[in-house]
């Protein structure tokens, strides 16, 4: 049986790509936009079966009618800077209904992604209705399908799964730009100059200590493994690790990271300061009231399904993302 990935040269759908293989599946169709074509280096290490392009698939649908086991939609714009919202709705929105209608016709597990940008800039994270109010026209694309997915999940005819990603980091996110992680950001700033930047305080918080539930994408496909093999599991989940933690404590994994692989001392956040190693910039006039601050998974949902796996800290997750980064190059 063939399974579905979108996004699939993205940075999760590639992952979750790994994922599968690393159990032994490599009959997967591959759906993505390549029109920036570096995405395709995250699936050169990957076996698929096959590829599409994202505007051609849904008409292919039916020619894999009886055949598939599972969709992994993972395909959007995550430009949360994007201005053009009819592009944003069609392409996150319609595009993304499509797909589900086509599965919930044939009975075919969905499993999608969604975002914690639908909570705006509120400080409840738990997915109910009235903790939701997107920032941004990505925000509420996201949002907009959750609301379709909710009314169609009391007659729903397979698994309909959407997971709320929080800031997730890790290999196979090069391609993203200036949308890829802090970790990312911080460990090529640090390789190139010595020290990484991070906005000042904002938001009644000091310097570098605007806080995130920072999730590393193993974690994510974990989560989504999960859920292919409980296809009796609907709903919509957050999927973070349940604990925010400041900037500052990226920052101070990713230098320290780097120092390890220097053959140095780890450093404490004072000492990298005093050092001019972490250096904190205006904070940009184009993110106010566009900014989360502040964001911490309520993960009980997500827990109550019985995944009860660890999540990396941090510190872990960011030790060895940067222990990748390193071997890579």
């Amino acid at each position: 049986m063939t399974i579905i990935v979108t996004g699939a040269a993205g940075f999760i759908g590639s992952n979750i790509v790994k994922g599968l293989n690393e159990r032994g599946i490599s009959d997967i169709i591959a759906v993505d936009n390549l029109k920036h074509a570096a995405k395709f280096k995250n699936l050169t290490d990957c076996e698929i079966s096959d590829y599409f392009d994202k505007a051609s698939f849904l008409e292919k649908l039916p020619d894999f009618e009886g055949g598939i086991a599972a969709v992994f939609h993972q395909g959007a714009c995550s430009d949360t800077m994007e201005s053009d919202g009819r592009y944003m709705m069609e392409n996150n929105y319609r595009y993304s209904l499509a797909l589900l209608e086509y599965c919930q016709d044939q009975a075919i597990p969905f499993i999608y992604a969604s975002s914690a940008s639908v909570y705006g800039a509120g400080s409840i994270f738990s997915e109910s209705r009235e903790h939701e109010a997107p920032l941004n026209v990505y925000g509420y694309s996201k949002f907009l399908f959750d609301q379709v997915v909710r009314r169609r999940l009391p007659k729903k005819t397979a698994q309909i799964a959407g997971f709320r990603y929080f800031n997730v980091y890790g290999k196979r996110e090069t391609h993203k730009g200036r949308m890829a992680s802090v970790a990312f950001h911080f460990y090529n700033q640090f390789r190139a100059n010595g020290c990484v930047k991070l906005f000042e305080g904002s938001a009644g918080y000091g310097n570098g200590e605007q806080r995130r539930d920072f999730v590393s994408v193993e974690d994510v496909v974990k989560v989504n493994l999960h859920f292919l093999d409980h296809p009796e599991i609907s709903g919509i989940y957050n999927v973070g690790t349940g604990s925010s933690e400041p900037f500052n404590a990226v920052a101070v994994a990713t230098v320290n990271a780097c120092l390890a692989h220097e053959g140095k001392s780890a450093l404490t956040l004072d000492e990298m300061k005093a050092k001019n190693m972490i250096q904190y910039i205006p904070f940009p006039e184009g993110l106010r009231g566009q900014y989360q601050s502040y964001t911490e998974a309520n993960i009980s949902a997500l827990r109550g399904t019985g995944y009860g796996e660890p999540f990396l800290t941090v510190e872990q997750g960011v030790s060895r993302y940067i222990d990748h980064l390193v071997r890579a190059g």
